[in-house]
C-alpha cells in the first residue's frame, strides 16, 4: 500500500509537505500541493479515513434529510439541483454524504438523530422535511451542526432563495405589461408559500389593483392535474384572469393543457407564468416565463456555511444567507394595450 512516505520520495519533499498538500493547508504553495496529489494519484494513494477521523475527532461524513411531500423524489426540479451542487461541493471539500432515512417498515428503525449519531455524521443539510415531525425537531434541537435550505429555524444557519425577490420581479414584468387581473395558483403551506404569497398581495396593493379572492387559489407544488382543475376554475369565472401565474413550471404545463385543451391560445387569449426556471420551462412553446432559481449557488453555499460551523464552529455566524435568481422573460406573457 502506498503511503504519504512513498509520495514524499517521488515529489523531494518531507512526509510533513504532503499531509498538508493533500489536506488542503494555505502555507503550502499551489504548484507544490498539484504535484503533491498529482503523485498520489498517479501512484495510487488511498487516505487512511480511520487514521483521519481519529486524528481530527471527525467522520468527514455530512447527512441529509430530504423527504419530498410531492412524491417527486430526485426528479424535482429545484431540489435536485440543489443536492447535486451541495453534494460537488462536499465532495471537493474532503466529505462524504449519506441520506438520512427512518422508514417506519425497517425493525431497526432510528430517529434521524439517531440515524446522524449512529454514522457519526459531522453535520447535517435538511432540504426538505414536515418541520412539525417530533423527529426533524429532534435533530434541529440537537448539538448537531444544522443548515437548513429554504426554511428558518432559530439557533439554525439558513440558505434561502429569494421568494420575496423573485415573486416581485415576476409581478413587476406581468404588471408592466399591462395586466391587472392576475391571479395566483399557489402550493402547500410552507415558508416559501407564505413569502410569495403575502408579496402577491402585498405587490397588488402597492399597484393599487383590487385583490380578488377568486384568483387566489391553493394548488400542490409540481402537481398538473390539481393546476389544471384550478386554471379551468378561474377561466370560467364571469370575469377571468389575463394571467395566471403558477406555484412552479411543472404546475405551470398542467394548466396550458387546460387552456389548451379548452382551444385557447397562449399568449393570445390567456397569459400563464411559472416559477423556477426548470429546463422543461424552456423547451415549451411559446416559451414560459418564469423566475429563475439559483440552485447551483444555494447548494454551494449550504455545503460551505455547514462545513465551516464544522470545522471553525466559533467564528461562523448563525445567519440567514438569500440567494436572488433571475427574470427569464419568454413568450407566455402577451403585452396589453
Amino acid at each position: 500500500m502506498v503511503s504519504m512516505k512513498d509520495i514524499a520520495a517521488a515529489c523531494g519533499v518531507s512526509v510533513a509537505t504532503v499531509s498538508k498538500a493533500l489536506n488542503n493547508h494555505s502555507d503550502i504553495g499551489g504548484e507544490t500541493k498539484a504535484l503533491v496529489k498529482r503523485t498520489a494519484k498517479e501512484l495510487g494513494y488511498l487516505p487512511n479515513l480511520s487514521a483521519r477521523a481519529l486524528k481530527t475527532n471527525k467522520s468527514y461524513n455530512l447527512g441529509v434529510l430530504y423527504k419530498d411531500a410531492s412524491g417527486s423524489g430526485f426528479a424535482h426540479d429545484y431540489f435536485s439541483q440543489v443536492l447535486e451542487h451541495f453534494k460537488n461541493e462536499a465532495e471537493n471539500c474532503g466529505y462524504d454524504i449519506t441520506f438520512l432515512s427512518n422508514s417506519k417498515l425497517r425493525r431497526d428503525r432510528m430517529s434521524y438523530l439517531e440515524h446522524s449519531l449512529y454514522r457519526r455524521m459531522d453535520g447535517v443539510m435538511i432540504a426538505v422535511a414536515d418541520y412539525e415531525d417530533p423527529e426533524v425537531a429532534e435533530l434541529l434541537q440537537s448539538s448537531l451542526a444544522v443548515v437548513t435550505v429554504d426554511y428558518v429555524c432559530n439557533g439554525r444557519i439558513a440558505v434561502m432563495s429569494d421568494n420575496i425577490g423573485g415573486m416581485e420581479a415576476l409581478l413587476d414584468y406581468i404588471c408592466g405589461r399591462g395586466h391587472r387581473r392576475i391571479a395566483y395558483i399557489y402550493g402547500e403551506e410552507s415558508l416559501v408559500t407564505t413569502n410569495r404569497l403575502s408579496t402577491y398581495y402585498r405587490f397588488l396593493e402597492q399597484q393599487g389593483i383590487p385583490i380578488r379572492e377568486a384568483y387566489v387559489c391553493r394548488g400542490k407544488y409540481r402537481d398538473s392535474h390539481i393546476a389544471g382543475v384550478l386554471t379551468n376554475r378561474l377561466l370560467e369565472l364571469e370575469e377571468p384572469p389575463t394571467c395566471i401565474v403558477y406555484a412552479d413550471d411543472f404546475s405551470a404545463i398542467g394548466g396550458i393543457n387546460a387552456i389548451k385543451d379548452r382551444g385557447l391560445k397562449i399568449p393570445r387569449d390567456i397569459s400563464v407564468a411559472g416559477y423556477d426556471g426548470s429546463v422543461i420551462a424552456s423547451q415549451i412553446e411559446p416559451r414560459l416565463t418564469t423566475y429563475w432559481q439559483n440552485t447551483e449557488q444555494i447548494g454551494i453555499l449550504a455545503a460551505r456555511r455547514l462545513i465551516s460551523l464544522i470545522e471553525n464552529p466559533k467564528a461562523t455566524a448563525i445567519d440567514q444567507q438569500v440567494i436572488s435568481g433571475r427574470l427569464i422573460a419568454g413568450g407566455s406573457v402577451k403585452q396589453l394595450l
